[in-house]
């Protein structure tokens, strides 16, 4: 599937500036209308055993936790045209964030993630503090007619703080985007199948190959 380049510059204008001033960008819409519309198609079309149970932490660290995260995921690969798509979208995202607040991006890994009714993610950070290389969290959503009492909201927390700042509906098509050190979150209870693709701009890492 060749990339449909839907941002603009202003958008990454836009988006840099956030990130910069307050360290996260909520936006209702990213990508290009057949994009989304591809990525939902394929993560509705996966079968039950293409995903997997998520756990916390990584390597030997890595643990199945179901009172933390009832989700379940799939990494996206080079090798499918719809996963390509998107991380090509993601190559470009990152050289233009790069390009405006200079972060050393790297590399991108990402995975699809679905919640069945019921599942859940504590509140957590993707990165903590010199012990990880990923930098720049991003969720994009794919599931058409949310609806606010189907629960399954994004709550990003202020640092160090038990206040929620923002409450993210997971509705088609918006894209987060937020520092991974520096944000808890959480994922509150789902009442529906929710699908997303959740991803991590990192740094080098001469020690540890890319996922994708």
């Amino acid at each position: 599937m060749k990339p449909l380049i839907h941002p603009t510059e202003a958008t990454y204008d836009y988006i840099a500036d956030a990130i910069a001033d307050k360290g996260y960008c909520v936006l209702p819409q990213l990508l290009h209308a057949n994009l989304n519309n591809a990525l939902q198609q394929r993560v509705m079309n996966l079968d039950g055993d293409d995903f997997k149970r998520a756990g916390i932490g990584r390597e030997q660290d890595f643990q199945l936790n179901n009172t933390v995260r009832r989700d379940e995921t799939r990494w996206l690969t080079l090798d499918n045209s719809i996963d390509k798509a998107y991380l090509d979208q993601m190559a470009e995202f990152r050289l233009a964030i790069n390009r405006r607040l200079f972060m050393g991006l790297f590399d991108y890994e990402a995975h699809y993630a679905h919640y069945a009714p019921g599942a859940f993610y504590k509140k957590h950070v993707d990165a903590f503090k010199g012990e990880s290389n990923r930098v720049l969290t991003t969720v994009l959503y794919l599931n058409p007619e949310w609806q606010e009492a189907d629960g399954g909201q994004l709550f990003i927390y202020a640092a160090d703080s038990d206040t929620v700042i923002e409450s993210i509906n997971p509705n088609f098509g918006c894209f987060v985007i937020f520092l991974s050190e520096q944000f808890p979150h959480e994922v509150v209870k789902s009442y529906r199948d929710r699908y997303s693709i959740a991803g991590w701009f990192r740094l080098h890492d001469p020690l540890q190959a890319p996922l994708i």
